[in-house]
C-alpha cells in the first residue's frame, strides 16, 4: 500500500465491537530502535484506544527484523495469543543484505499466518533511508505501528 495514497492512521474502525477480551502479541525488532519503539508506541496506544485491556498486550523485543519470524511463531503458537503483530524496520544500504532481510521477514510471516490460522501482522517498514522511516513512524505519512494494530483488529474482526 503506497502511503501517498491512504493513511490508516486517521482511520476508525467501521465495525465496533468488544475487543477487550483479545489477547495481542507485539513483537518488536531492537534494530533501528527510534523508529520501531515510535511504530510500537502507535500500535498499542491504537489497540488501547479500539478497547483492548492493556494487560492484554504482551511486547517483546528481539534484535532485529530477521528474528521478528521466529519470535511471532512462538507467540502463535500459544493457544491464548488472539494476534501477533511484527514490528520492525529495514533502511536500505549499499549491499544486498536489505533484499534478503525483507524477503526472509516477508515470507516468513506470511508462512506463521497460514500455519497458525491466526493473523501475524507485518509492521515491518522497509525505506530507502532513514527519513522515509521517520515520516512513517509519527510522521507526515502517519504512524505505521497504529496501521498494523488496526489491521489486526479488522482481521480479528474476519
Amino acid at each position: 500500500m503506497s502511503s501517498a495514497k491512504q493513511n490508516l492512521s486517521s482511520q476508525k474502525i467501521s465495525k465496533k465491537q468488544d475487543y477487550s477480551s483479545y489477547k495481542i502479541a507485539i513483537i518488536v525488532a531492537e534494530w533501528n530502535s527510534e523508529i520501531t519503539n515510535a511504530l510500537s508506541s502507535g500500535a498499542i496506544s491504537r489497540l488501547i484506544d479500539e478497547g483492548v485491556k492493556s494487560e492484554n498486550i504482551i511486547v517483546k523485543s528481539v534484535p532485529g527484523a530477521f528474528e521478528l519470524t521466529l519470535a511471532s511463531q512462538f507467540m502463535a503458537q500459544k493457544l491464548d495469543i488472539d494476534a501477533v503483530i511484527a514490528i520492525g524496520c529495514v533502511i536500505k544500504g549499499d549491499t544486498p543484505h536489505f533484499e534478503y532481510i525483507c524477503q526472509g521477514v516477508t515470507m516468513g510471516i506470511t508462512e506463521v499466518n497460514l500455519k497458525f490460522n491466526k493473523p501475524v501482522i507485518f509492521g515491518v517498514l522497509t525505506t530507502n533511508n532513514e527519513q522515509q522511516a521517520l515520516d512513517r513512524a509519527g510522521g507526515k505519512h502517519g504512524n505505521k505501528g497504529d496501521e498494523a494494530a488496526v489491521t489486526a483488529l479488522k482481521m480479528l474482526s474476519f
